[in-house]
């Protein structure tokens, strides 16, 4: 009875995070832009990675395994917003250009502070 359960949680787990990963790989291509592409990417891409490799700690009776796929969570959680906010920053130095529909810059360009 428990390995029917298993069996169920895992497939669902895959499920939806086979979702959120179809979601970020159809925003990388319906997206206008680099970083509206890079927000589908970082965001849906971890979350679907996430879900699929606690799927995996779930399925597995190797306590190395789980652990494994669990750290994985944690590094990809860790490591994904903060290197795309890099990426970002990094592309809006080299002057990749907004989208013409996005409504405000937050980011002034350089020497354009006023001094008082």
């Amino acid at each position: 009875m428990t390995d029917i359960i298993t069996n169920y949680l895992t497939g669902i787990l895959l499920v939806i995070g086979a979702a959120f990963a179809l979601v970020a790989s159809v925003g990388l291509l319906r997206l206008p832009e680099f970083y509206t592409r890079m927000h589908a990417a970082s965001k849906a891409g971890t979350l679907g990675a996430c879900v699929m490799l606690i799927a995996v700690a779930v399925y597995t009776d190797d306590t190395a395994v789980a652990s494994r796929a669990l750290a994985g969570v944690v590094f990809f959680l860790m490591t994904a917003p903060i290197s795309a906010h890099l990426l970002a920053k990094a592309a809006y130095a080299a002057g990749y250009p907004l989208w013409e529909g996005s409504v405000h810059d937050e980011m002034p360009p350089r020497g354009s502070h006023q001094k008082e």
